[in-house]
């Protein structure tokens, strides 16, 4: 038996290696969730949808808020993916009722909630959702080596410590973190939103040009599966979810921020849907693809 290109036995051997079998890390700074009533099956001809979410916790905090958030829509058969970005604040509706900030979800119920609340709002089924706070994020840029990003504009930004020139830099975790939480910027949270995608994919092109086989895919696999914990999945699923990422070329991928505008609500500040977005979420939700877009 073989999992896509990997024999099982080679999965176990791996497990074993590095006794990730039963292991949980002392604090969960970084956890991957498979959501329940959401399928999970490598099909060419449909979409897999993954929330990538950044959160805000720091070491102590116990209640934290969905602070980066996208939606990763992957096409198997096309070979073709789109990163959807959605501002933190965009208010609407919450799985248990009401209305709020779209990352309130994740302090009422966390990484499933969180989930459930992006799905509702593009009107997809998420099946996994990655969920990163500021002490995980940068251990696991920093362990894979350092990401390369394209730095659209400077940057001069003394409160997230973003100090970059425009082209491809390459960033530790604490510079990785820095580009992606300065909002002083021209555009505010919807240009740090976008920029936030261009880590995405600075990892994807990460993946992809590190691994050329089997054992070397299974080390960056082993790389997050020691940094994180894995609620409802196996070393297996993180590992065809890897084997997944690494077969799509970054050229393939769209970087796109929901449409939106700033307006307030109950005296806070906070994005509503634009226009454009229905139709920008339609195409996006059928098969992961932007044709119009």
């Amino acid at each position: 038996m073989r999992i896509r290109g990997a024999p099982v036995a080679t999965l176990a051997a791996l497990v074993m290696a590095v006794g990730l079998v039963g292991l949980r890390p002392a604090r969960a700074a970084f956890q991957v969730h498979k959501i329940a009533e959401a399928r999970f099956t490598v099909e060419p001809d449909k979409p897999i949808f993954i929330l990538a979410m950044g959160n805000d916790g720091r070491p102590g905090d116990t209640v934290t808020r969905g602070d980066a958030l996208h939606l990763l829509g992957i096409n198997p058969g096309q070979g073709r993916a789109t990163i959807l970005d959605i501002p933190r604040d965009t208010y609407t509706a919450m799985p248990g009722g009401g209305r709020d900030k779209i990352n309130a979800a994740h302090a009422t119920g966390g990484a499933a909630s969180q989930a459930r609340a992006v799905g509702a709002l593009v009107g997809v089924d998420v099946s996994f959702v990655v969920d990163a706070d500021f002490q995980a994020f940068t251990a696991m840029v920093d362990e894979m080596g350092g990401v390369d990003v394209d730095v659209p504009f400077a940057m001069n930004d003394s409160f997230s410590g973003a100090f970059f020139q425009p082209g491809r830099v390459h960033m530790d975790g604490t510079a990785a973190l820095a580009f992606a939480r300065n909002r002083h910027i021209d555009g505010g949270d919807f240009r740090r939103t976008e920029d936030q995608g261009l880590l995405l994919l600075a990892g994807l092109a990460k993946l992809r040009a590190g691994p050329h086989g089997a054992a070397d895919l299974l080390r960056y696999v082993s790389i997050l599966v020691r940094h994180a914990r894995l609620e409802g999945l196996s070393v297996v699923d993180v590992y065809r979810l890897a084997r997944l990422a690494a077969s799509i070329d970054p050229q393939n991928v769209r970087n796109v921020v929901m449409p939106g505008a700033g307006g307030n609500a109950g005296g806070a500040s906070v994005v509503n849907v634009g226009p454009g977005a229905d139709a920008l979420f339609a195409d996006f939700r059928d098969d992961a693809v932007l044709q119009s877009h």
